[in-house]
């Protein structure tokens, strides 16, 4: 329990330096902190598959992140002419040109991929050719979870970047997206805590037993409430701060509007937990890694994250259209 909060402050104060240089210094110190964790969650998102029969290119996983990230920035500093359906478009394109790298490289080296076929000893009936497609798809698989997924928090880092789409977001100084990412992290932290808090002391029926035997109902329930409750508190927090108020009001974010989109993201969020609880179980594993002392591998301390970002890009995207 120590190591995992020692852990635990760790992670916290890192987020707090990352969102401190945000701020005061540059985006691009937020972008760097979610590419490490993209590229360390595609690592072992890589490995559990392959654990799990699903073989794919380890390497090529792991380093798509930051190509994608490239393409995202690059986006985001061009978005005066490129609007970010646009930009969601290359993203997909770039699945779809490391999908065929990913195809190709196992029809280059012939030889080699034959002896990895023997080696794992598949059906004598599967050809380099077969054999390269499902590599191909399963690596895409990683390329989509966790990567594409969770590199939305970055999109979200440069709300006020993407001017073509939201030209409502003008004049707020990086302030906009400071708020929601603010609260894309707060909404899985708070439901992950008082879920297992909430969970502890009232028991009850289970979640869902087959994938997560310690997960109740009351748990997930009260992980809601909480979530809901402590956003709305840090809402009122922030609303008393005149000069921060003026930006929450200018930019549309009001409270009411706030609960509906925690009481969703937490809900989410509760969702890619037991998702990558799936996957360990059916990897028969425990923990996606072991780089996180107490907690595991990073793809096991943010999981909720990589549904809760598109979610929250989205429902804000909704909400900054709509003024």
């Amino acid at each position: 329990m120590k190591t995992r909060l020692l852990t635990s402050f760790g992670i916290i104060l890192v987020l707090a330096i990352a969102f401190i240089l945000k701020v005061f210094v540059s985006n691009y110190f937020f972008d760097a902190l979610i590419l490490l964790i993209a590229c360390f969650a595609a690592y072992e998102a890589s490995k559990l598959f392959t654990k799990m029969g699903k073989y794919n290119n380890v390497i090529i996983a792991t380093i798509y992140p930051v190509f994608l990230m490239f393409i995202l920035l690059i986006c985001s500093a061009f978005n005066a002419d490129i609007g970010v359906e646009y930009m969601l478009v290359i993203a997909v394109g770039s699945i779809v040109l490391f999908f065929a790298i990913t195809f190709i490289i196992p029809l280059i080296n012939f030889k080699t991929t034959k002896n990895e076929i023997k080696t794992r000893n598949m059906d004598k009936s599967m050809t380099v050719a077969k054999y390269s497609l499902i590599k191909a798809l399963n690596t895409a698989v990683v390329f989509l979870y966790p990567s594409f997924l969770l590199l939305f928090l970055s999109l979200i880092n440069h709300f006020e970047d993407l001017s073509t789409s939201f030209t409502a977001l003008t004049g707020f100084d990086g302030w906009v997206s400071f708020f929601v990412l603010l609260f894309s992290f707060l909404i899985p932290i708070f439901t992950d805590t008082f879920a297992y808090l909430m969970g502890s002391l009232f028991g009850g029926k289970k979640l869902a037993p087959k994938i997560s035997p310690n997960k109740t109902i009351a748990g997930a329930i009260g992980g809601v409430v909480w979530c809901v409750l402590l956003t709305v508190a840090i809402f009122f927090i922030l609303d008393s701060i005149p000069s921060i108020s003026s930006i929450l009001l200018n930019s549309g974010i009001s409270v009411w509007k706030l609960i509906i989109i925690a009481f969703i993201g937490s809900i989410i969020s509760q969702f890619g937990d037991l998702f990558e609880s799936y996957l360990k179980r059916s990897a028969s594993v425990k923990d996606s890694g072991n780089l996180l002392p107490g907690h595991g591998g990073m793809l096991d301390r943010f999981d909720s994250y990589i549904f809760v970002a598109p979610y929250m890009f989205l429902a804000f995207s909704i909400l900054f259209l709509v003024l």
